[in-house]
């Protein structure tokens, strides 16, 4: 089966990436290899690749300390049949932060505040999956496989953008949800509500209320702060040129 010429499966599995909240892990069973399944929430590294918190008393996570492959599907939960929505399949392998730990339970509990409680516990981690592809189901004559470039968003030169994301995160929230409120409502066509920004990398900026979460792409790649607070001015300029 073949994409259509308007189809752009790079794109569409980018925003499942950012805006999933929720995913099945497949993890193969420590001693016997069987496949296993588990409902896990999950956020996302500046890259778009996935951050679990998991329990070391959990299954999946004694199955990922003795065999790092995994899969994760993830899906658009569309109203009606859940199979008309678009979903991928990742593959890739599990590890467990070192190095990059302040950065992942950052935009881990952007998504997840309520996880706050389970940072402490000495038997959670987080953990990243470096994905090794994905298959991407959108539909009839949507369906093709990716390779990690084609899906993950590329950091590199965009050190900068990466040391202010949380200082221009918190800015955001707290002297300007009136803007995350129109590029919601206005440039991406969602209802009203307490909309807050969990994220920004090079390509978009995230954004959540409650569970439901959307992604804003930019019209050109950013790679400072500077860069950033002029694109944000620019998007908010249009949100409100739609009002007027």
């Amino acid at each position: 089966m073949h994409p259509t010429p308007d189809f752009d499966p790079g794109k569409l599995a980018k925003s499942l990436l950012r805006r999933s909240r929720q995913g099945a892990l497949a993890t193969l069973m420590a001693g016997s290899g069987a496949p296993y399944c588990s409902l896990v929430n999950l956020a996302s590294h500046p890259d778009g690749s996935p951050i679990l918190l998991i329990s070391g008393l959990a299954v999946h996570t004694r199955n990922i300390l003795a065999d790092h492959r995994v899969s994760l599907m993830l899906d658009e939960r569309a109203a009606g049949d859940p199979l008309e929505g678009a979903r991928i399949m990742l593959s890739g392998r599990a590890e467990q932060a070192d190095a990059d730990k302040d950065l992942l339970q950052r935009r881990y509990l952007n998504a997840h505040p309520s996880a706050e409680a389970f940072v402490s516990f000495k038997d959670f981690s987080f953990f990243r999956i470096r994905p090794t592809g994905t298959h991407l189901v959108a539909g009839f004559g949507r369906i093709v496989d990716l390779k990690p470039e084609q899906f993950l968003t590329d950091l590199t030169g965009a050190e900068d953008l990466l040391a202010a994301e949380e200082g221009a995160v918190a800015h955001m929230n707290a002297d300007h949800r009136d803007a995350m409120g129109l590029y919601a409502t206005k440039l991406l066509g969602a209802a009203e509500g307490d909309w807050r920004c969990t994220g920004c990398d090079p390509e978009g900026l995230d954004m959540q209320d409650g569970q439901t979460a959307l992604r804003l792409d930019f019209p050109e790649r950013v790679t400072d702060g500077t860069a950033l607070r002029k694109m944000l001015v620019r998007l908010a300029g249009e949100a409100r040129a739609k009002v007027d």
